[in-house]
């Protein structure tokens, strides 16, 4: 596709950013792309600035969003697309696996990280996931964005059409020296991420925290001398609550030791809110159950949910560990948009004169002639 010419109508030239180019608007160069150009640089000297970039068909391309870039087509993000995930935190260890069980469910999934390069080793992982049956590949369901969640111009663009949004981010362990980094990430940038998904209009928001966010004592004496990691969670989680969004909250027990392995020993249970006090559950063991409270959005809604695996709990299937948590919220019953409300027709109502011989004397009156008026409905 080319773009011969510009509106000669526009007051303003939009000024595009040298960022733009084709190594710093998309990382990767596209077989399959087109080719944008402004062919009169004479004519529109901003345009100079811009030589070419690739536009990618395929899902896992990585794009980057700035303040300054020029959508040459608007998005109708009001129009979700109930397929389509955005996960924050991608690259981490709960957020990657999160990514692949989305792609086992059939969710496309757009991976918010921060660097395009630490991204790598997630496509990698998606391009060596093998799924029973015929038809498109995972990594084609994929498609990394890089955005930083600190930069509030940056999130709405990289949120797109998802109609979910799963919040992976936390404080790591580069973050231990900073005393500002639980604030920062575990609060700010996750109020950010809320801030733009209720701008557009997200159907479901899936948060990750963490056990003992909202008590005092042990662990969470503990885990608050990290620069109190979960009074910024359990600040992040109300501004979640007060957003109106449908939400669930994930409080996992710690998951730094068990491995991938542990659920071959250990079932997840689920509990309320504030009734666990300690426990070990897997990062994967957490994605999966993110992914299927994805898919079973009515199961898990407005729910916050503290889970643990222990080696005594039955296996169950997590849809019916779900039932048993209540929810904070009724569930409104949608509208069936093709039926409509019901039209109720205007009842016909007959007026007719009261006989003579019903009225009291005084009602009566002196008899009058009786005049003939015609069966107008203005007139009755």
């Amino acid at each position: 596709m080319k773009m011969e010419s510009c509106s000669s109508q526009s007051s303003t030239i939009p000024t595009i950013p040298t960022s733009l180019t084709k190594t710093g608007f998309l990382d990767k160069a596209s077989v399959h792309g087109q080719l944008l150009r402004f062919p009169s640089f004479n004519k529109y000297p901003h345009a100079r600035k811009l030589k070419t970039f690739d536009v990618k068909a395929q899902a896992s391309v990585i794009t980057k969003f700035s303040s300054g870039a020029v959508e040459a087509i608007p998005k109708e993000t009001d129009i979700k697309d109930d397929n389509l995930v955005f996960v924050a935190g991608a690259t981490g260890r709960v957020g990657s696996r999160t990514v692949r069980e989305l792609l086992k469910l059939g969710f496309q999934v757009r991976a918010g990280v921060r660097s395009a390069e630490k991204a790598q080793t997630l496509v990698q992982s998606v391009k060596q996931m093998k799924l029973d049956g015929e038809g498109a590949q995972p990594v084609e369901k994929l498609e990394v964005v890089e955005c930083d969640l600190e930069k509030q111009n940056q999130i709405g663009s990289a949120l797109g059409n998802a109609s979910i949004v799963i919040c992976c981010i936390g404080a790591g362990e580069k973050e231990v020296f900073d005393i500002t980094g639980p604030y920062r990430i575990d609060y700010q940038a996750a109020k950010n991420l809320i801030n733009a998904a209720t701008a557009a209009k997200v159907k479901h928001f899936i948060m990750v925290s963490s056990l003992g966010t909202n008590k005092v004592g042990f662990p969470a004496a503990i885990l608050n001398l990290f620069w109190g990691v979960l009074i910024w969670k359990r600040k992040a989680e109300e501004v979640l609550i007060a957003s109106g969004i449908p939400y669930t909250i994930v409080r996992p027990g710690g998951m730094e030791r068990p491995t991938d392995a542990y659920k071959e020993t250990h079932n997840i249970t689920l509990s309320e809110e504030d009734t666990l006090f300690g426990g070990q559950v897997s990062n994967l063991q957490v994605a999966e159950l993110m992914a299927v409270m994805a898919k079973n959005r009515g199961l898990s809604y407005c729910k916050v949910v503290e889970v643990i695996a222990e080696t005594t709990a039955p296996q169950t299937p997590m849809e019916k560990l779900l039932e048993k948590i209540p929810s904070q919220r009724v569930e409104p019953k949608e509208l069936d948009a093709a039926e409509g409300p019901a039209t109720v027709a205007p009842k016909e109502m007959a007026i007719e004169a009261p006989s003579p011989s019903s009225l009291s004397p005084i009602e009566k009156g002196p008899q009058q002639a009786t005049v003939t008026r015609p069966l107008s409905p203005y007139y009755a």
